[in-house]
């Protein structure tokens, strides 16, 4: 009884022990490519960010009139690269504004490798740019997909941008951490915790939160709670059939254009 039972609980602490040392390998999947054969049909300029460490950040520019135009800012999920984006970026190109998407370190051939504090310095860095590039902060509008929506609010949080767009946001990383591994005591693991809902309040400008009701990654709940937190003005498109990766449609298309209007 004693050596099933010891067996049991140092099979548990493997498990324990290898989701701590790997975690980051759960969590960042920069190599998967599901989107890689779509082509764009935008026109845009290939640009390297620097940032402080160093190194230099991935990214495609659509410039339409930078000074009389807003700039949506693109951050992305955790998988893949600029390639699995271009279905978004093909019908968002046809909104009037100019977009910026970057890849995270680690992502896209960047060097590096990526952490919470690392996508926060990364994305600072390519607001930072912009900055130099001469927008101001009110003609941005910042975009946040998946894990992107962490990225997103950390760097919205005081600021006056035009807008911020969550889609498929999350709680906090301990939240989605527990619903996936609820055998394991996850507060005490995490390393990265992207704590969404703490920092809402620290958010005062239009906000647009995109969530699909049958989301199987992050669950429909939490994109609940987050549009339930934030601060007035808000808005949200919640369609009934949408997974996590969310239908481009013609409804979601309206949903952004419906708040492009109102910023």
């Amino acid at each position: 009884m004693y050596t099933v039972t010891a067996i049991i609980i140092l099979c548990y602490l493997f498990v324990v022990a290898y989701v701590f040392l790997n975690q980051r390998n759960l969590l960042y999947h920069p190599f998967e490519n599901n989107y890689s054969k779509d082509e764009a049909n935008f026109s845009y300029e290939e640009v390297f960010i620097p940032t402080p460490n160093g190194n230099s950040l991935k990214g495609w520019f659509h410039k339409k009139d930078l000074n009389k135009k807003k700039t949506m800012v693109f951050f992305h999920g955790n998988a893949g690269d600029l390639r699995n984006r271009i279905y978004k970026l093909n019908l968002i190109k046809d909104f009037d504004i100019n977009f910026l998407i970057i890849a995270y370190r680690g992502f896209s051939g960047n060097k590096g490798k990526p952490t919470e504090k690392g996508l926060y310095e990364d994305a600072r860095s390519t607001l930072d740019w912009l900055a130099k590039q001469k927008v101001k902060e009110d003609k941005i509008i910042v975009y946040g997909e998946s894990l992107g929506t962490g990225v997103t609010v950390e760097v919205a949080q005081n600021k006056k941008f035009a807008g911020i767009i969550l889609e498929s946001p999350f709680t906090s990383m301990v939240d989605a951490g527990k619903f996936y591994y609820f055998y394991l005591p996850v507060s005490l693991l995490l390393k990265d915790r992207y704590e969404t809902i703490k920092k809402l309040k620290n958010i005062k400008i239009p906000i647009l939160v995109m969530h699909g009701k049958k989301d199987k990654i992050v669950p429909f709940h939490m994109g609940q709670k987050v549009f339930e937190t934030a601060n007035q003005p808000k808005f949200y498109y919640f369609p009934e059939e949408d997974d996590h990766m969310m239908e481009y449609n013609e409804n979601l298309l309206k949903a952004l254009n419906d708040f492009f209007q109102f910023i």
